[in-house]
């Protein structure tokens, strides 16, 4: 009887960690968890009932029910606030979605000889490749150091946090860098090329939201505007919680606003203060509202 007190135990033990998963646990996995434990439990009643009275007993009389009885209910609690957690994020994500593909649809409206039809599908918000996103590599086994940090064992990268750096393909920071060097050098038209056939020769980069970035940076020293504007929209969607989010947004916005669409640029720059309340860009984004004379 002994084995069947100490498993009730670990169960009760196992509730509390789900509470505080680690954050890189995904709401499916921590239902997951929720759904193992909640049928651990119910193996558990089934054996202390199947046990007799004498089982009871060993198990602490019973109030072994009524402990039991207690879990199950905050088992059912969490589970349904995790349910509700899931849809919030899904009507976001939904939301944050349709967003994109009606700047995207009004950017090429504003694009000689661009065709609204041909329009790809809109990725996922932040499903896809971006700047500090894990993200697949391209082909080649080798790897390289990272932008930032030192190089650590076994072909990783240390970044300046400490923690492993993702791996990078053969010649796949060579590219970045020479890229980056066209941009640095003044080469605007070359570094926006250069940017792109990066995204397209890496997708899924851990270098890619940095790439779509500069590429916007590039294109709009070159006074390409709404392609600038493109550019941004991707490093923003591909990453939209990286480091160059805030900037992304509101490079988005400003463009946006230089292409004449008002509306949709005072949006976009409100979104930076209310998603990125302490990151510079936010007083940058104010100033900009004020002079679009944003409501």
């Amino acid at each position: 009887m002994r084995p069947l007190v100490s498993a009730a135990i670990l169960v009760a033990a196992l509730a509390a960690p789900v509470l505080a998963q680690d954050k890189t646990q995904t709401i499916a996995d921590m239902r997951a968890e929720l759904s193992t434990l909640a049928a651990d439990l119910q193996r558990l009643r089934s054996e202390l009932m199947a046990g007799g009275t004498s089982a009871l007993q060993a198990a602490g009389g019973a109030s072994a029910l009524s402990r039991m009885d207690a879990m199950e209910a905050e088992l059912a609690r969490v589970t349904a606030a995790t349910e509700a957690l899931q849809n919030q994020v899904s009507r976001v994500v939904a939301d944050g979605n349709n967003r994109i593909g009606d700047l995207e649809f009004r950017l090429c409206e504003l694009e000689a000889g661009c065709d609204p039809s041909n329009l790809p599908i809109t990725a996922t918000l932040g499903g896809g490749s971006g700047g500090g996103s894990g993200g697949g590599s391209g082909s080649g086994g080798a790897v390289v150091a990272a932008p930032a940090g030192g190089t650590g064992a076994a072909g990783t990268t240390t970044g300046a946090s400490g923690a492993d750096a993702p791996e990078l393909a053969v010649n796949e920071k060579a590219d970045f860098d020479r890229a980056k060097a066209a941009l640095d050098g003044g080469d605007f038209q070359g570094a926006a090329a250069q940017f792109q056939a990066f995204s397209q020769t890496y997708p899924g980069s851990p270098l890619g939201g940095e790439a779509d970035f500069l590429r916007g940076e590039a294109l709009n020293q070159a006074g390409d505007t709404a392609n600038a504007a493109r550019a941004y929209l991707n490093a923003f969607s591909g990453a939209p919680n990286g480091p160059r989010a805030p900037a992304a947004l509101l490079k988005l916005g400003a463009a946006l606003g230089v292409l004449g669409q008002a509306q949709e640029a005072c949006v976009t720059l409100r979104e930076v203060g209310t998603r990125f309340p302490t990151a510079p860009e936010a007083v940058e984004a104010g100033t900009a509202m004020k002079a679009l004379a944003c409501q």
